[in-house]
């Protein structure tokens, strides 16, 4: 009888791995590994902060893989950005899989899934989208021509397309435009009454993602397949959430709803055929009405429901409801009146739960409010939108705890989540318990799950493997103590002096990370006279094409504002300089996080560190690690408030930043500046 070989560990696949790639091993990444592995047998979630260059794709996904291939079931790894997505799918998983081959006994298989709202449907496309002008820019002729030469191209393309990814379209379309050829998961027909249902793109994705050892998707469709009654994700045992500093605001996003009168509208064109008159044109005016008291309205958070908005509100409400008792239930019809039915339900549902939702969020007294709401008013802007009201929830903590830890074993990682120099702080917006300390083990054999125990609280436990960077020798951060604190009116002229000594010492070389806008455009504007080297401002191209232009030209400076903080990889001499404003806490007037600030303030706990620190630390955290991408990167972070240096939140904000070798003294930052600008030539 044959002695089954015994399966190859973590540390022997992740050599494999690195040697077949043409790495080095890193002890950060070996490290991470062993957590990752250990936590797969334990069930015990892991948070590992994996600076960057740590190579942690590589140091999560071996043992995943493994896992995946040993027990036959599916891994599901979760990212926040497309970057990334494309990155495992495109380059990680390709090079993996074939690395692991000899070793497994078989090739791992991968797939990417996303929502069904990324796929083309065919049906769609066959039958026509419904006449719904909701956006007033579709009366303008220009517009309208725009949309049907997009629309004719998404026909050709459907034609050539594999997959029907949107993503795989180049150059893409408007959103009115793929409106017309996509549906989301509530529209959809189902593949056993929908005529081309063999053919799905969104079928056949989640058909391939089912058979997967590995499947990538975003935290969009994680939240939504924890939210929604029904499976979106295919049976895993294990999650795997990369970019997990941004996992809060991704389902937070998902989970928010909104009410508008022209939503309603679509609702009532959408069911008009189906039910009596009488009952549609109740819907109708419960919308005219919205809009008459949305129009007089301020835009802002709400605190208390309005007697107006709440009459008009719960019309919407009551409206709702009899038309979908009008449209009853699904019925023996031929394919188009099943199309039309289920679009008109769909609408319908949304309104009608929004509604319901929007006036419930106001039954609570502060400290227990579940939800916030607020109106957003852009009347006065170029997009001319109509007044919309948004409910989201104050918190995710208790979803996440449900429908996600405690139902999988969870890896979360990034290079950012020990803000103030603990997990606590994340872990609490995730919903996990206090931290447990524990040390991560080395790597066993036999599974280590505890058998499941009714009163069991949720372990984890937090890593953080370091970074191969040595930031106190490559890195200074330089905090400009001496300058006044920031104001409301725009940059100082000290500030901007500050700005263009630094550029000036840099030799350019400068990532400008701004609060706003407004002040990256004022500095940029004010500067470009002032200092002798060139300029791009966030805005004035896509984002994409002037980091590219920033990257080419080291002499070259690029100001602007939050997708910069997070959104620029550019190693080298190009960056030697990275200037950060002031902290970047949020807007007093940001209805989520002020709302967030209350409710904690409400309970008795200290809002301003709970929310606005927190969030501030993460945006530092990561607009700071701009400057160092690779190995051989040295510069300069500079922060141009001087409350870093003397506020109380001072030190929880320094904690949670790279171990920069620190100074307030404007000379030392400028010599070490003017010193890497001629080593760079």
């Amino acid at each position: 009888m044959a002695v089954r070989t015994a399966f190859p560990g973590v540390n022997e696949l992740l050599t494999t791995a690195v040697e077949a790639l043409g790495g080095a091993e890193r002890p950060g990444q070996v490290k991470m590994a062993e957590a990752v592995g250990r936590a797969i047998r334990t069930g015990e979630h892991l948070a590992v902060q994996a600076g960057t260059g740590t190579g942690k794709s590589l140091a999560y996904l071996v043992p995943a893989i493994r896992h995946a291939v040993e027990k036959d079931t599916t891994v599901v790894v979760s990212t926040a950005t497309i970057a990334l997505q494309r990155q495992l799918v495109d380059r990680d998983l390709p090079r993996l899989a074939k690395a692991l081959k000899k070793p497994l006994g078989r090739m791992p298989t991968f797939a990417i899934l996303k929502g069904r709202r990324n796929y083309l449907c065919l049906h769609r496309l066959d039958s026509g989208a419904p006449e719904e002008p909701e956006d007033p820019a579709l009366f303008d002729p220009f517009a309208v021509s725009r949309l049907g030469k997009e629309v004719t191209r998404l026909r050709e393309w459907a034609s050539d397309t594999e997959t029907g990814d949107r993503d795989e379209l180049v150059p893409g379309v408007t959103e009115q435009a793929w409106r017309q050829v996509s549906v989301t998961a509530k529209e959809c027909l189902g593949v056993a009454r929908c005529p081309i249902g063999q053919d799905c793109f969104a079928e056949r994705a989640r058909g391939e993602a089912g058979k997967a050892d590995v499947v990538v998707t975003n935290h969009a469709l994680l939240a939504i397949d924890a939210l929604q009654g029904y499976q979106v994700l295919p049976e895993h045992d294990l999650v795997i959430i990369d970019e997990a500093h941004e996992l809060v605001d991704r389902v937070t996003s998902v989970a928010t709803g909104e009410l508008t009168s022209s939503a309603v509208a679509v609702a009532v064109r959408r069911c008009g055929k189906l039910i009596d008159a009488d009952t549609a044109d109740r819907l109708q005016e419960a919308s005219e009405g919205l809009a008459m008291i949305l129009e007089d309205m301020p835009a802002g958070r709400l605190d208390t429901l309005p007697k107006a908005l709440g009459g008009a509100v719960a019309a919407v409400r009551d409206g709702a409801h009899a038309c979908l008792s009008a449209l009853g239930s699904d019925r023996k019809e031929d394919v188009e009146e099943a199309t039309a039915r289920k679009l008109a339900r769909s609408q319908l549902e949304e309104v009608h739960d929004t509604a319901v939702r929007l006036l419930d969020a106001f039954a609570e007294d502060t400290a227990h409010q579940r939800d916030v709401v607020w109106l957003s008013n852009d009347k006065f802007s170029f997009s001319s939108r109509p007044p919309m009201l948004h409910v989201a929830p104050l918190s995710v903590a208790g979803l996440l705890r449900e429908r996600v830890f405690a139902q999988k074993t969870t890896v979360l990682t990034s290079a950012t989540l020990a803000l103030g120099g603990a997990f606590d702080t994340l872990a609490r917006q995730w919903g996990l318990p206090p931290s447990q300390a524990r040390v991560v083990a080395a790597e066993g054999t036999a599974t280590e799950k505890a058998p499941p125990a009714d009163d069991d609280e949720l372990k984890w436990s937090g890593l953080d493997v370091g970074s191969p960077f040595d930031h106190r020798r490559n890195g200074i951060l330089y905090v400009a103590k001496h300058l006044p604190p920031p104001g409301r009116d725009g940059l100082g002229e000290k500030t901007l002096d500050e700005i263009a000594s630094l550029i000036e010492a840099a030799g350019g070389r400068t990532l400008g990370l701004f609060s706003s806008m407004r002040a990256a455009k004022q500095a940029t504007e004010e500067l470009r006279d002032r200092v002798g080297f060139p300029i791009l401002c966030q805005g004035e191209d896509t984002t994409s094409l002037l980091v590219t232009k920033f990257a080419e030209d080291p002499r070259t400076c690029l100001f602007g504002t939050l997708s910069l903080w997070q959104g620029v990889d550019v190693p080298g001499p190009s960056l030697q300089l990275v200037i950060v404003d002031r902290i970047p806490f949020p807007r007093p007037d940001d209805p989520v996080q002020s709302a967030r600030q209350r409710a904690v303030e409400a309970r008795g706990g200290n809002g301003f560190l709970t929310v606005a620190a927190t969030h501030a630390a993460l945006l530092l955290a990561q607009g700071t690690g701009r400057l160092h991408r690779s190995v051989g990167d040295k510069g300069v972070v500079a922060v141009l408030d001087s409350r870093l240096a003397t506020a109380r939140y001072g030190g929880f904000l320094r904690s949670s930043l790279p171990p920069f070798w620190p100074t307030y003294d404007p000379e030392v930052a400028k010599a070490a500046l003017k010193r890497l600008d001629a080593a760079a030539g």
